[in-house]
């Protein structure tokens, strides 16, 4: 069976993404992580380029890991300087990894134009760097940056580049798109060629610029290579990086090849996601096989289709890859979306009942109106036990009021005054705010909190608000989508009004409902009584 090494770059190329900038115990948390997805290599950074990165190579070597080597990443010597005088050189040594990675020149026209040296002295650069590093029993691997350009351009040259770097003997030679510009039906004939010239184990480097990083990866691998460089996420300057999380289960749920084990892959939804919080991006959510719409459902027929058979309109299995099956509720539902929405969320709702078509209704109805029940579930669960008649609301709004004054400072002042009611008591109470919307979240928390102490571990991690028809400007609906979370779970809730202190309130009281029904705790006396009466009703509580 075909052997393929995954190399990670995730630490070095995907943190040259704008906007990413990762700490040294960032990189130190995302290297365990990775090394528990079962990556073969981690390169971790480049020792002579900032003390960022020597000081992740010094504390890397307490991590333990079981899987993945720590690969240090430098250029070759440069023109016309001794290895021992080269600081670059000396600081990858330094790094202390058994594992190096060297890039050098494979286009005659960055030697020339970049390097200002002559092609023969290139090639030099090559052969000493990577002899020096094995003599010193290091395991070599050289990146011959731009060579699918170079081997266009002067394909002689780019081939001697490489077997220069076979004579010094590198333990893998990686052929690098790093512009992003190759179509894949270009690569078989330039590594037909190659593989004819060179007797070494090769791998592939490609970017994304040309949409291709992936197709040119799996490609390569068909074509004989044994290494696959990538990031998770695609992360990477420009356009991104190969992906890894595309790459690593096209391997192996479609081609067959083992890159790790299946309970490595059913972790990589989690990882990407992981990577992506501590990176501080958003996760894409259409990303293939990990992203939250990659298994998602909306049209009537499809999920009708799906819920007797998921390979209708599955390609995969989202267990595989440790995601899951989402059932999005919508104006384009029919009642098997409202049967198997609520089934996977254990409101047993069957697809015949009449209330099924009342819910159905009714949504259809909201999303004319501007909701979207999509990334809202929490709204959703709530309206399908309002539907049902199986849900008493926890509190009761009586009014509310905002004071929102700009000083003579320049600052703004937001105040909330509130008053609601809980069972036979009513609450009366103000708080202040960053903005209106968290002046009425801490006035309504405090309000409720003695009753309901569990909203203390209720927090709002995520504000969203879409104007959905412009056209009106300032007059406009606007949605508000809020997301929350406690030691549990997560969920989303939404609102809807030309109002956005409106929305945002329908939002965030679906929000604080939602969390404490879910809780189930016994000091919840409304919560209860709505959980007795789901059970004398047949209905199971929310998940």
């Amino acid at each position: 069976m075909q052997r393929i090494d995954i190399y990670d770059t995730t630490l070095r190329d995907g943190s040259q993404r704008e906007g990413i900038s990762l700490s040294v115990s960032d990189k130190l948390q995302i290297a365990e992580k990775l090394d528990e997805l079962g990556v073969g290599y981690i390169e971790g950074g480049w020792p002579g380029s900032n003390p960022k990165d020597i000081e992740f190579f010094r504390r890397a070597k307490k991590l333990g890991l079981k899987n993945a080597r720590i690969c240090a990443f430098s250029s070759t010597r440069r023109p016309g300087v001794d290895m021992e005088d080269d600081l670059n050189i000396q600081a990858l040594i330094d790094s202390g990894t058994d594992t190096v990675t060297i890039f050098g020149k494979s286009w005659d026209f960055h030697v020339r134009d970049a390097l200002k040296t002559s092609l023969d002295e290139n090639l030099a650069m090559i052969k000493d760097t990577i002899a020096y590093l094995k003599s010193l029993g290091r395991e070599v691997f050289f990146d011959a940056e731009h060579f699918f350009d170079g081997y266009k351009a002067n394909p002689d040259y780019a081939l001697n580049t490489l077997e220069a770097a076979a004579e010094g003997g590198a333990d893998v030679v990686v052929l690098c798109d790093t512009n992003g510009g190759l179509m894949p039906w270009e690569m078989p004939a330039i590594l037909t060629a190659v593989k004819e010239r060179v007797k070494a184990s090769l791998g592939i480097h490609v970017h994304d610029d040309a949409g291709m990083a992936t197709a040119n990866s799996l490609l390569a691998v068909r074509e004989g290579i044994s290494q696959i460089h990538g990031t998770i996420n695609g992360y990477g300057e420009r356009c991104g990086n190969a992906n890894l999380c595309t790459i690593i289960p096209n391997l192996q749920l479609k081609m067959g090849i083992q890159v790790v084990t299946p309970e490595q892959l059913s972790g990589l939804t989690k990882l990407s996601r992981f990577i992506a919080e501590v990176a501080n991006i958003a996760p894409a959510d259409h990303q293939p096989y990990v992203g939250f719409n990659a298994f998602a459902h909306k049209g009537g027929i499809h999920v009708d289709a799906v819920s007797k058979k998921p390979e209708t309109y599955e390609h995969a299995d989202p267990d595989r890859v440790g995601n899951q099956r989402r059932i999005l509720v919508s104006e384009l539902a029919g009642r098997s979306s409202i049967s198997l929405k609520t089934t996977q969320n254990d409101l047993k709702l069957d697809k015949d009942c009449p209330e099924t078509a009342s819910v159905l209704q009714r949504i259809k109805e909201m999303e004319h109106y501007g909701y979207q029940f999509e990334g809202a579930e929490g709204s959703f669960e709530l309206l399908v036990l309002k539907m049902m008649k199986a849900y008493t609301p926890l509190f009761k709004l009586e009014g509310f009021r905002l004071i929102i004054e700009k000083r003579e400072n320049g600052q703004l002042y937001s105040e909330a005054t509130i008053k609601v009611r809980v069972g036979d008591k009513q609450v009366h109470t103000a708080a202040e705010g960053n903005g209106p919307v968290n002046a009425l979240d801490n006035a309504l928390r405090k309000a409720l909190e003695g009753f309901y102490p569990a909203l203390k571990k209720i927090k709002l991690i995520d504000f969203k608000v879409r104007v959905i028809d412009g056209v009106d400007g300032t007059g406009a609906q606007v949605r508000v989508l809020i997301q929350s979370s406690d030691d549990h779970k997560s969920w989303g809730t939404v609102g809807v009004s030309p109002n956005v202190i409106e929305a945002s309130w329908i939002a965030l009281v679906d929000s604080l409902e939602y969390g404490l029904l879910c809780r189930k705790l016994p000091e919840f006396a409304e919560a209860k009584k709505v959980l007795e009466k789901l059970k004398d009703e047949g209905v199971t509580s929310l998940s």
